[in-house]
């Protein structure tokens, strides 16, 4: 039985993200080795242990993996469109900012309708600072690369610089008001899951992973099911093709954007509502850049988005444990960029020999 074309790029992609996890825990463990007092063994056995080692490791690792599914989410998705959405940073401030300021301005709404409300206009203000720089690509043909880094600096200044600074309460942290009760996502701690599974104390995790996950199976359906995703994913392939085809491509590069941005956004908004309850000067925490990651890592696809956001909050709630064994948590970050440096590599290292094997057929 012949292997489809979709199903080897697949299995191609998901060796290359093995063996880039595996030689970066590989160097990750040489430079604990001879920078630390600690083992390689016993630091990588505290990694896990900080991770996966009970049950609310376990679950506060999906609490930090939440808000990278979507950045990771968001960032594939301009992908497919042939895009790079560096400014998922940037949107998931705007995002988490607009939801914040709604989460304690609206008073007396009931739970389900003001979490909708804070949910909605988060998604929205990071689609609209996603959509800006679509914009600018569509019609003028304007980088999106360039447009999305300054968005991503305006965006600092006026949520962190100038919002928090003339919204913050007299004497508070760099913060806005805390967000009303009815405003919050829920815990799965005071959730049924608490009654069937007792959950330790400690866990953190709330329902925007289960809106992460929503999100990743929406946007499954959106690029593999219908025929806006055809046409985004067409255009991503190959514009002038698509545009001969009949395909609009600057719509679809502003909806693409749009999307990406919204996604962003609602990565800001689950942070705001679930995890802070308010808007505060370390939301960002680099969680839009290591989205960038994610998307890589996880080949663009939503499925692999899931896994790629699972590992790397893996990596960050097990970094916690590492610190007990006398690693750095810095240590984490080197291995974190050593599987983008080796996952980037392959890839080129894919691209050069899909190239090659071209020329030698056109031959």
């Amino acid at each position: 039985m012949k292997m489809s074309n979709n199903m080897k790029s697949t299995l191609t992609t998901l060796a290359f993200a093995l063996i880039a996890i595996f030689v970066a825990l590989l160097i990750g463990g040489i430079l604990i080795q001879f920078t630390t007092e600690a083992s390689m063994i016993e630091a990588y056995i505290a990694l896990y242990n900080g991770a996966f080692g009970d049950l609310r490791s376990v679950l506060n690792t999906l609490w930090r993996s939440t808000p990278l599914i979507l950045t990771g989410l968001a960032v594939a998705f301009a992908f497919k469109c042939g895009l790079f959405n560096i400014g998922a940073e940037g949107q998931l401030l705007i995002g988490g900012f607009v939801a914040g300021v709604a989460g304690y301005s609206f008073t007396g709404l009931p739970a389900i309708l003001h979490v909708t409300i804070c949910i909605v206009l988060g998604m929205l203000a990071g689609g609209i600072w996603g959509g800006i720089p679509g914009l600018l690509k569509a019609k003028l043909g304007v980088n999106e690369v360039i447009n999305t880094i300054m968005l991503n600096l305006i965006a600092l200044q006026i949520t962190v610089r100038y919002g928090i600074n003339q919204l913050r309460l007299e004497g508070a942290a760099d913060n806005t008001p805390r967000i009303a009760e009815t405003a919050e996502l829920t815990r799965f701690t005071d959730t049924f899951l608490n009654d069937l599974f007792n959950l330790p104390g400690g866990v953190r995790v709330h329902t925007g992973f289960v809106f992460a996950l929503l999100a990743a199976l929406f946007i499954s359906y959106l690029l593999f099911k219908t025929k806006t995703g055809y046409e985004i994913r067409a255009v991503g392939i190959n514009p002038s093709g698509a545009e001969y085809g009949g395909i609009n491509v600057s719509k679809n590069i502003f909806l693409a954007m749009f999307i990406s941005g919204a996604l962003a956004g609602l990565a800001g908004t689950v942070e705001v509502l679930g995890t802070h309850r308010y808007f505060t000067s370390g939301l960002d925490a680099g969680l839009g850049f290591t989205g960038i990651a994610v998307a890589l890592l996880g080949n663009s696809n939503p499925g692999g988005v899931i896994l790629a956001g699972i590992l790397f909050g893996a990596l960050t709630q097990g970094g916690m444990g590492m610190q007990f064994a006398g690693v750095p948590r810095e240590i984490v970050t080197i291995i974190q960029a050593l599987v983008i440096f080796f996952m980037a590599s392959l890839q080129m290292f894919k691209i050069f020999i899909e190239k090659k094997r071209a020329k030698e057929v056109a031959k």
